[in-house]
């Protein structure tokens, strides 16, 4: 054997003696779980992806959150972007490692030998069975029919037999494994390739998305190149108190070619999907107002929102009543109601108008034609969510199998004597009281000699 072999054997020898039952360690996994979980949690209080003011305005230094949590912290520890920090991808990786580890080292081996069967050829094997019993008369091939009611799978060798159940129970701890590796394939993935953009569209305006705000280092946005979207409409539904109810926008995908592909109407919950990517309806504003002064054309004049420091939404914007800009009006909206506020060079309240209508200002006719309003979308692209939700569906169904108990039987005739035996994982109750029924339609149950004593589990009838 060259030296080379020597030290690959002493290598891979070293780590399924010491590293590998390390990773495979459920206390290791349990932690790691725990870790993943408060991670998580950090995740969802902290809110992700949002602009360094943000942090700054709402994690101060002074006073500190908790005395130690501020816009430093934060950002230091990727804490604005929990789920794409290389220290939160290497816990998924590190439990999935754990996880694989112990499907093969521990979960693979027990399946082997729960479908392995054997044959016991002697009494004294059946002295270690949780259930045993000795009768005086017995038949293998009555035996063998009673478990065959009972859903048992039977081999059987001259004078001894084995018959097994619930074999599914032990598959599925190996599909729960799976199906959690699948879970986090997904959230690597998605974390790695998944995007986020907000955007803020006038409606009857088209655009693409490019204000993105947070992307994975996989992430392929130039798919957005290919389509547009246009706002037909916005409008906004209130409630008799004059509170919003919801607020719509009424969409049309359009290909390169301008050529429409889809259309819906979106509001809060439902969103448009599209070619994997997900635009939600999350805010509202306005745009515009469109105005008329006398005979001229129609402007339209853009509206800004102001600071009002947290006392509500108002937009503003100035309109001139002068060619030469020497005089104008400001004006003032809250919602898209329709109530605009017209203040003159002063402050002075001089007019409220709804589009449709005029009034009269520094000589000059004002007509409102219409409020521009503007709708907000948060896009999402995770292609990870697929695996997300595969894994999620296979857990449910795994969780249902290991609730399944893997029973076995032994059987043995010889010398006159007929011994039989059984034992199970989980439902021990349950498994007793079979077991008793059993012996009972042998019609032996009266002239048993136990070999071992029924188990403490069994309640009293």
């Amino acid at each position: 054997m060259t030296e080379e072999n020597s030290s690959s054997l002493t290598i891979g020898h070293l780590f399924r003696r010491q590293v590998l039952p390390v990773i495979a360690d459920l206390r290791l996994a349990i932690m790691l779980l725990l870790a993943i979980a408060l991670f998580s949690i950090s995740g969802t209080v902290i809110e992700q992806g949002q602009s360094l003011e943000f942090y700054r305005a709402n994690y101060p230094e002074h006073p500190a959150l908790f005395g130690f949590l501020t816009w430093k912290v934060i950002l230091i520890l990727g804490l604005d972007h929990v789920y794409r920090t290389w220290w939160f991808l290497s816990i998924l990786i590190l439990f999935g490692s754990s996880l694989t580890a112990c499907t093969f080292t521990r979960q693979f081996p027990a399946l082997k030998a729960a479908r392995r069967w054997s044959f016991y050829n002697e009494p004294r094997q059946f002295e270690k069975l949780a259930l045993s019993a000795e009768v005086e008369t017995g038949s293998l091939d009555f035996l063998t029919s009673l478990l065959k009611k009972q859903r048992y799978k039977v081999f059987q060798d001259g004078d001894t037999l084995y018959a097994r159940k619930g074999i599914i129970g032990r598959i599925g701890p190996i599909v729960v494994h799976a199906s959690m590796l699948i879970i986090l394939a997904g959230a690597i993935w998605g974390a790695m390739t998944g995007f986020m953009a907000q955007e803020m569209v006038p409606s009857g305006s088209t655009f693409q998305i490019r204000n993105i705000v947070d992307a994975g280092p996989l992430a392929t946005p130039q798919i957005l190149k290919d389509w547009s979207v246009k706002v037909n409409r916005f409008w906004i539904d209130y409630t008799p108190e004059g509170g919003i109810d919801q607020f719509y926008s009424d969409l049309s995908v359009l290909d390169n070619q301008g050529k429409e592909v889809d259309k819906q109407t979106i509001y809060v919950n439902k969103p448009l999907r599209y070619r994997g990517v997900t635009v939600y309806q999350t805010d509202w504003g306005i745009a515009a107002v469109q105005v008329q002064l006398n005979n001229s054309p129609i402007f339209q004049i853009p509206m800004a929102q102001l600071d009002t420091g947290g006392r509500g939404r108002i937009w503003g914007t100035w309109i001139p009543t002068k060619p030469d800009l020497s005089e104008g009006v400001s004006m003032l909206a809250k919602d898209l109601q329709g109530m605009l506020l017209v203040y003159d060079a002063t402050g002075k309240l001089i007019s409220t108008v709804r589009p449709g209508m005029a009034t009269e200002i520094n000589g000059v006719t004002l007509r409102i034609k219409d409020i521009i309003g503007s709708t907000g979308f948060q896009i999402k692209s995770d292609p990870g969510i697929p695996l997300v939700y595969t894994g999620f569906g296979l857990l449910m169904l795994s969780v249902i199998m290991s609730y399944f108990s893997h029973s076995q039987i032994w059987a043995l005739q010889k010398d006159g004597h007929f011994y039989i035996g059984g034992r199970t994982n989980r439902a021990q109750v349950a498994f007793e009281r079979e077991f008793i029924d059993i012996l009972e339609q042998l019609g032996t149950a009266s002239e048993t000699v136990p070999l071992v004593a029924v188990a403490s589990t069994l309640s009293p009838s």
